[in-house]
């Protein structure tokens, strides 16, 4: 009986992007990213079914483009990036059909972890002309940023919130093969 080999892969940080969407005041979309990350894949199949992945990004890389918002999505009003530097992800790849899979596992930010499932879009493995093997990877889901305490708001005039509890995530993901 032959044994699958496993195969590690690590995310190449120059050619990944890890993306959030947020509404603002219920009228305009505010997006950020983070630009400090790292993270790997296990895998006993070519295809990437069962592969295990875990994630972690740094809390202070946050970046919206804006200095004084990224400071108040750091303090303790958001991340609490002093008490809790990284967001963490472990979870499993899983095939749906075709090029489309999910990835559900366990997301832990600001101390709290709770069970997501993304969905994934895989968009194949070449050689680049260095002899490397890569694969990519399309990666989007939503989150309620309350679950995780990410609970400050405040409220308009006309009585609407400012920040919307619902994140969009996308990530765009290449991995390198170890």
């Amino acid at each position: 009986m032959e044994t699958a080999t496993l195969t590690k892969w690590a995310i190449d940080t120059t050619h990944t992007e890890v993306q959030f969407k947020v509404k603002h005041l219920v009228i305009a979309t505010v997006t950020g990213s983070f630009k400090k990350f790292s993270g790997s894949v296990e895998s006993n199949s070519d295809d990437f079914s069962g592969a295990a992945v875990n994630f972690s990004l740094d809390v202070n890389s946050i970046d919206t483009n804006q200095s004084d918002r990224d400071a108040h999505l750091k303090s303790p009003d958001f991340f609490a990036a002093d008490q809790f530097p990284t967001a963490d992800f472990a979870g499993v790849l899983s095939k749906v059909s075709g090029n489309d899979y999910k990835l559900v596992g366990d997301l832990t930010l600001r101390g709290t972890t709770k069970k997501v499932e993304l969905t994934v879009e895989f968009g194949g493995i070449m050689v680049d002309p260095w002899g490397n093997t890569k694969a990519g990877f399309e990666i989007n889901g939503k989150i309620n940023r309350k679950d995780f305490g990410l609970n400050w708001n405040a409220i308009t005039e006309a009585g609407g919130m400012v920040v919307s509890e619902e994140v969009k995530l996308h990530l765009n993901v290449e991995l390198a093969k170890a």
